[in-house]
């Protein structure tokens, strides 16, 4: 490819929905297709590891991107049984970090699970991918709904990683200037949650 010569690349491509109206399908796709790519170059650019944008066609509504040899966190963790402690450490103090950086960016990326988190074959990061639902919010409560979603995402793909979140949490804090009041309003989100899971 002219963009990237000699390096692997994937192409995202937003298909159309039939059910909206099409000037409406067409606005709201072009402004995801260009949300995510500003996301991902700011992300990148603060020291985050996401993949490389190569080419963005607003018109056939295309991001092509950089192909990231790796597997992804679900997996890793699926293969590993109970994770050693230093694996288990250093694995939360990357994505803690990373996501410190992206809420202090005032980036949401709206569908944080293991599964849109790779680990680089070689250098063994951890990727931030998949900001296809991404939003741009400074809104404290927005960004204690995406780390209440990573949980439940853990709680429900992989028992027995309550450690694991809470070593997350404490490297987010670290990493995050407003950490704090983040994780002040996650333990009122989660008491929302709890209300609706034994109300209904």
């Amino acid at each position: 490819m002219p963009f990237a010569p000699g390096r692997p690349a994937i192409v995202k491509e937003r298909f159309k929905k039939s059910y909206r109206h099409p000037i409406l399908d067409e606005k709201l796709t072009t402004r995801r297709v260009i949300q995510e790519a500003r996301c991902l170059h700011r992300m990148r650019r603060a020291g985050v590891d996401t993949p490389t944008v190569y080419l963005v066609d607003v018109k056939a509504s295309t991001i092509y991107m950089e192909y990231v040899d790796g597997t992804s966190v679900r997996d890793f963790i699926s293969s590993q049984g109970p994770l050693v402690e230093d694996i288990e450490i250093k694995l939360a103090q990357s994505i803690g970090k990373s996501l410190g950086i992206m809420h202090d960016l005032d980036i949401v990326h709206g569908d944080l699970t293991t599964s849109n988190m790779m680990i680089r074959t070689e250098s063994q990061s951890v990727v931030m991918i998949d900001f296809g639902l991404s939003a741009v919010s400074s809104m404290v409560e927005d960004k204690a709904v995406d780390l209440y979603v990573l949980e439940r995402a853990l709680i429900s793909t992989h028992p027995d990683t309550d450690r694991l979140f809470q070593t997350i949490l404490k490297h987010y804090g670290r990493s995050s200037k407003g950490g704090k009041i983040v994780l002040k309003k996650l333990e009122e989100v989660r008491r929302r949650g709890r209300k609706r899971t034994a109300f209904g």
